[in-house]
């Protein structure tokens, strides 16, 4: 992080009565980075993308945005466009007051707000919709109005809130796509709240995962997802299998009745859990001398389109099972079924220990 980020959070606390929404939060973003608020419902992360925005005050804590104190200034004396979930377009005006609608407030010539309305759809990809109402657009074209009015005054910083949650799924990655290029060409620094991991995974520079008012982990998409920081983390994004497990020595850890290679520097009979990613799991000829090897069965199979989600279970591994992907071709070629068994490899490299 440089010596002066472009939005610094320090010690923020929200409490509601007797509840704590938010555990002093701290966090810097960069001029021009889109961040992603990643969490379960009721984590807290809406509630600072409000306090960011000075629709709620915190309790306690400090909010510096391009080395300015904002922490207790009204929103409209704060520097950010905003979309909600609800794209909150005014039913009664068209396309072009609803996009100009913040430049009129700040009374700028006409002439100007019409070429910056005409410039700003052409932007969203919807030119020459200003005389339609937003009864006429689809939820997609709405957000993308919605998206237009909240960079109208071409605001330092961007908030999404949810933006595309209630889209449809084919819409909500097309969306995400656009917004994302977008951000891009205009340099926005963006900051993105979502449930959605598939999502924040896919567009954003650092993903900010939260829990219960705290924050879990900052780190990059990769960063998150491979080096979970929290069981938290590592529970909450992507699918993993997680299995309890047994330290050994000489960097081996224990799984039912079968020890696998596993490099650690925790005390010998320890117990841990085990997480590993479905895609770490090798289903393929193995070469001799490699490790973690051992013969699966095949419990279920749940077909996903290009691949499959498939179940595995091992004799050593007791009742436990273990979730892999293998591609269609693969099952087709090698004429798996339910039942049928093949040879399988852990990577080593690859495994999470808590």
């Amino acid at each position: 992080m440089s010596a002066s980020p472009f939005l610094k959070l320090t010690g923020i606390r929200k409490e509601f009565g007797s509840f704590v929404a938010l555990q002093s939060v701290a966090l810097e973003i960069e001029q021009g980075e889109f961040v992603c608020f990643l969490g379960p419902s009721g984590c807290g992360k809406t509630t600072l993308l409000r306090i960011i925005a000075g629709l709620e005050v915190q309790t306690a804590g400090r909010i510096a945005q391009g080395g300015r104190d904002i922490s207790l200034l009204p929103p409209a004396e704060r520097d950010y466009g905003i979309v909600f979930q609800s794209y909150a377009l005014f039913p009664n005006l068209t396309v072009a007051e609803n996009v100009a609608y913040g430049l009129v407030n700040r009374r700028r010539p006409r002439a100007e707000i019409a070429s910056r309305v005409s410039e700003l759809l052409r932007l969203v990809g919807l030119p020459g919709s200003e005389a339609k109402v937003p009864a006429q657009l689809s939820g997609g074209q709405q957000q993308r109005i919605a998206l237009a009015r909240a960079l109208a005054t071409s605001p330092g910083l961007l908030l999404l809130d949810e933006p595309l949650s209630a889209l449809d799924a084919i819409v909500r990655v097309h969306l995400r796509q656009e917004i994302r290029s977008l951000q891009r060409k205009l340099g926005v620094t963006t900051i993105m709240v979502t449930h959605d991991q598939e999502e924040a995974l896919a567009v954003a520079d650092r993903i900010v995962v939260m829990n219960h008012g705290v924050i879990e982990q900052v780190g990059t998409p990769r960063d998150v997802y491979r080096e979970p920081a929290s069981l938290f983390v590592a529970d909450f994004v992507g699918r993993i299998n997680a299995l309890p497990a047994t330290l050994e020595a000489a960097g081996r850890v224990r799984v039912g009745a079968r020890s696998f290679e596993c490099p650690h520097d925790g005390e010998p009979g320890r117990a841990a859990k085990l997480y590993l990613r479905p895609e770490d799991v090798l289903a393929r000829p193995v070469a001799p001398g490699d490790s973690n090897v051992f013969e699966a069965e095949i419990d279920k199979i749940e077909f996903l389109g290009s691949y499959c989600l498939v179940r595995v279970k091992a004799a050593d591994l007791g009742e436990h099972r273990l979730t892999v992907y293998l591609s269609l071709n693969f099952l087709s070629e090698q004429q798996l079924e339910v039942g049928g068994r093949l040879p399988m490899r852990l990577l080593p490299e690859r495994i999470k220990l808590f």
